[in-house]
């Protein structure tokens, strides 16, 4: 049982989801710096307004100069069959960055009907009913 409570608290200390992400923006929670570790092309197709994008391979070099520091860092990638927001938050964290990977990524944002910023404004679609409550409240 120990070894349970152990391994679901840590987890949760290195992992949070995108309605967890959503809201902290939403409630402009302070220090919380969403991170978007994909490329310029992904980036420019379409990212989570307010977030910064800071690709994998960039992050050693440009975090100081792009992250406070002490912000909570929240990384994302495309979504669960990618590892870049992985490679990002172990990056941030050998930073010495409070860093935390959104599951799901980008894919789970959209899904769930959050908006998304490209060069055309701000946008929302339709909440895919398969990952989220047609209401968007997921109460877990």
């Amino acid at each position: 049982m120990t070894t349970a409570i152990e391994y679901f608290s840590r987890r949760l200390a290195f992992e949070t989801d995108v309605s967890d992400v959503h809201a902290d923006l939403e409630a402009a929670v302070p220090g919380v710096i969403v991170i978007d570790t994909r490329s310029a092309e992904s980036w420019e197709q379409g990212h989570i307004p307010g977030a910064v994008h800071l690709p994998s391979r960039e992050i050693a070099g440009r975090a100081a100069a792009v992250v406070p520091a002490g912000s909570a860092v929240v990384t994302y990638c495309w979504g669960p069959g990618c590892n870049g927001a992985t490679k990002g938050a172990l990056e941030f964290a050998r930073l010495g960055y409070p860093v935390k990977e959104m599951i799901g990524g980008f894919e789970y944002w959209v899904r769930e009907g959050f908006p998304v910023r490209d060069d055309r404004g701000e946008r929302k679609g339709a909440v895919d009913t398969l990952t989220a409550p047609a209401g968007g409240v997921c109460g877990c």
